[in-house]
């Protein structure tokens, strides 16, 4: 560990043919459980560096040509689980999830979903940002996270040319140093995201069901503050089943549960970053994202948001 934030692994020092073995070992520690091979084995070397800033862990890898898999065993074995937005700027790579493939242009970045299957072909180089997003966060952004992963973010236009931008400027240095507040970073990347998968194509078949699963979200979003909302009473204003409101979140990766919390812990942060709120006590903070119980509220940041409501406020300074 080079800094007391920056988490660091390295092959450097380790014997030439054991590298590619340490270097599984330290995705699986570093990110999560995945299988990686290399063309160039015999002579492997990669560094990870990863920092968290804010909810989010930017992470910047370096190395030789790798292949890396998330299978279903992996996926059986994990407890957490993250969107992954991946930017690089030297070569051309290939990232596949869900049946689709994305050629990936020097500058583009992708989203994929730890849930499901993915996998990476970095042909000449490893050199990536890798960004890790909790799944409430990237739902909170994106009404349908689930129908935007493996499709390419073309870096050189248009919001997804600035967001790619964004991403380039991001580095573990950097998060251990913001160059502002670290909720005002995120919130600037949240927004980003959401307008460069805004005009992304769906298929067809899927028109449908991702326009369902916005009008879900838009609405849950819409009443995150009513304490006690439930996934049948935003179904019956939308006229739809309660079932079909659980089975188009489902195929979207997520859950109504996952959606409500993630869109009260956005407005929650914001308020608790932002001074002018410091004159509402915790519980009213609390009340107002729909959260009547004010221990509750403070368990749910403390998993959500990493730290209490008073930490957090103290943290800001």
């Amino acid at each position: 560990m080079s800094n007391a934030a920056i988490h660091r692994w390295s092959t450097d020092a380790v014997p030439p043919a054991q590298r590619l073995d340490y270097w599984v070992g330290a995705v699986c520690e570093g990110f999560l459980e995945m299988d990686v091979t290399s063309p160039a084995a015999a002579g492997f070397g990669a560094t990870l560096e990863s920092a968290a800033l804010g909810p989010i862990v930017v992470n910047q890898v370096r190395g030789s040509a790798q292949d890396v898999y998330r299978t279903r065993r992996a996926i059986a074995h994990s407890s957490h689980n993250y969107f992954y937005l991946l930017c690089k700027t030297d070569s051309a790579w290939v990232a596949a999830q869900d049946g689709r493939s994305a050629r990936l242009l020097p500058g583009d970045a992708v989203l994929v979903d730890s849930r499901r299957r993915y996998e990476f072909h970095l042909l000449q180089s490893a050199d990536t940002i890798s960004l890790e997003l909790p799944t409430a966060w990237v739902d909170s952004w994106i009404p349908d996270a689930g129908d935007q992963v493996a499709r390419r973010i073309d870096g050189q236009a248009g919001w997804g040319g600035v967001l790619c931008g964004f991403v380039r400027q991001l580095s573990p240095q950097m998060a251990v140093k913001p160059p502002m507040p670290a909720e005002l970073l995120g919130d600037q990347l949240g927004s980003l995201l959401a307008l460069a998968t805004g005009s992304a194509p769906a298929d067809e078949p899927d028109k449908g069901r991702t326009a369902l699963r916005r009008r879900v979200l838009d609405a849950t979003r819409e009443r995150h503050a009513e304490p006690g909302l439930t996934a049948a009473g935003v179904a019956r204003t939308l006229g739809i089943s309660e079932r079909s409101l659980h089975r188009c979140l489902g195929e979207g990766g997520t859950t109504f549960a996952t959606a409500l919390t993630g869109f009260r812990m956005q407005v929650a942060r914001r308020m608790l970053a932002d001074a002018r709120f410091d004159r509402l006590a915790i519980a009213e903070i609390g009340f107002r994202v729909g959260l009547a119980d004010a221990s509750h509220f403070v368990r749910l940041c403390r998993r959500h948001l990493g730290a209490t409501p008073g930490e957090l406020r103290r943290r800001r300074g």
